[in-house]
């Protein structure tokens, strides 16, 4: 333990945040450049190294939180970085996007504000680019197999970098025309630059693993091509089936789906677009969706020049603080403000929405909604509150219900699918296709980063096993683990 009196001489504090008229005229990360690294070894000492770390559980990927939070606080770069990098292929995607369960799951947090691991996360990675601590680790020799991943999100692109490691030659296939999945075309510019991305690339490149853009397996080529060329497979094709909203009118223009929506603003800040085809600027948006994604559509908008945003959720409004049921250390549901809501916009509780309205030419021009509450444990309209709310664009943010079922990658392989309808795989994430094995989303289901990179490594383990007999890979979760929630 650094400093044993680390959580009672400091509170915490949180990295700065540039201010919302300025940064609502560019893309740039929101956080102020470099404010962390001269507080952060304070916020480091906060951590009591517990003899009982609870941040462990929260975490699946079982990042070795003490150990590094020491190392920071010591000002020791190079040691927090190894320590990070022991768990973590990618913590500068958490340290940017995880929701941070460690931080729930915190002793600290008990009776105090949290650590801030996330940071603290963030910090580390940062400064190992920096210095030059992250490095190629190129594999002493090859095995001579051969592994085909499909898919470049977290996922993929965690069970690619272990097994180049473990020393087979790995090819990653992307539909889409640039690695990152989800990454790449799903998180907004403004939440983590896609520079980040690159390096990363650049590194596993330098390692051996090749890549495939523009080539969606089952349709640009068949599954069963693909087993023949390689020893192994590995599908991280992610839960990219969004939940639809069949209401009348939704088959008017100007209605689009969160992912049709926020990759053409990323395709402008690649250099594709001018002015992203689908565009906010000047009209009455309105996001359906409360979460991570919906808020990622207010924020573009936001930047686009939106006329006004509205955010609905279907929910009650969650509380500032946990409330009973969801005791420390599961992860709680509170109200939460991210860098989009502090830009602006409202955001509207427990409303449903009927029926869209439009013009002559089958543009959007209204939504109408109604209040709801919860009666005998169902959502029920409460009369006389429908109302109607301008809406020139509609973007819905509601969630996914499953991995591509389309483009024939699940039929052409012959893959058995679970209740839920995701990809049913093994102890070993391997599915009922000898040699085939499935990584995040589109095994779990819609989850988190976090949990996508914990899948990632673990699926590795079980396909380096396959074709090895044995493996040293580690795999820090079973498929059937969840989120430590009630």
């Amino acid at each position: 333990m650094a400093d044993p009196k680390g959580f009672l001489n400091h509170g915490r504090e949180v990295a700065k945040s540039r201010p919302v008229d300025v940064r609502l005229k560019d893309w740039n990360e929101v956080y102020v450049p470099g404010s962390l690294l001269p507080i952060i070894s304070k916020q480091a000492s906060r951590c009591m190294d517990c003899g009982i770390p609870f941040c462990h559980n929260g975490c699946p990927l079982g990042n070795l939180i003490p150990e590094w939070n020491d190392y920071a606080y010591r000002e020791d770069w190079a040691a927090a970085s190894e320590r990070l990098h022991a768990t973590n292929n990618f913590p500068e995607f958490t340290g940017r996007l995880c929701p941070a369960p460690c931080e729930a799951a915190c002793v600290l947090g008990i009776n105090q504000p949290p650590v801030t691991i996330k940071n603290v996360e963030v910090s580390i990675i940062d400064k190992a680019w920096d210095t030059g601590d992250v490095a190629p680790q190129i594999p002493e020799r090859l095995s001579g197999k051969t592994v085909a991943v499909i898919g470049s999100g977290p996922a993929g692109l965690a069970a690619a970098q272990q097994l180049t490691r473990a020393g087979h030659t790995v090819a990653v296939y992307e539909r889409a025309d640039r690695i990152g999945g989800l990454l790449r075309y799903g998180i907004p510019e403004f939440k983590m630059e896609k520079r980040h991305i690159n390096r990363r690339i650049e590194q596993m490149r330098a390692e051996g693993t090749r890549f495939r853009t523009g080539i969606e397996i089952g349709r640009d080529l068949k599954a069963t091509d693909l087993k023949k060329r390689y020893d192994a497979i590995v599908i991280a094709a992610g839960a990219t089936t969004a939940r639809d909203l069949p209401v009348p009118g939704r088959e008017l223009k100007g209605i689009y789906q969160a992912m049709e929506y926020l990759p053409l603003a990323n395709k402008v800040q690649e250099g594709d677009y001018v002015t992203a085809p689908i565009t906010a600027e000047g009209k009455h948006v309105v996001v359906i969706g409360g979460g991570d994604t919906g808020a990622d559509c207010v924020g573009t908008a936001h930047r686009q020049g939106a006329a006004s945003v509205t955010q609905l959720e279907i929910m009650p409004r969650p509380g500032d603080e946990r409330n009973a049921g969801q005791p420390w250390p599961t992860f709680p549901m509170l109200y939460k403000v991210t860098s989009a809501h502090e830009e602006g916009g409202e955001r509207v509780y427990s409303v449903s929405t009927t029926h869209f309205e439009g013009d002559e030419d089958g543009n959007v021009q209204w939504l109408h909604l109604t209040e709801v509450e919860f009666i005998d444990g169902k959502l029920t309209p409460k009369p006389g509150t429908e109302r109607k709310i301008p809406a020139q664009l509609v973007t819905l943010a509601m969630g996914f219900t499953g991995t591509d079922r389309e483009n024939g990658l699940v039929d052409q392989f012959g893959l058995e699918l679970d209740e839920r309808g995701n990809i049913a795989r093994d102890a070993d994430f391997q599915t009922n296709v000898p040699g085939v094995f499935v990584a995040g989303d589109a095994g779990r289901g819609q989850s988190l980063i976090v949990w996508a990179i914990a899948e990632g490594r673990s699926a590795a383990r079980g396909t380096d096993r396959f074709l090895t007999g044995t493996s040293d890979l580690p795999a820090p979760i079973r498929p059937t683990d969840r989120a430590l929630t009630v």
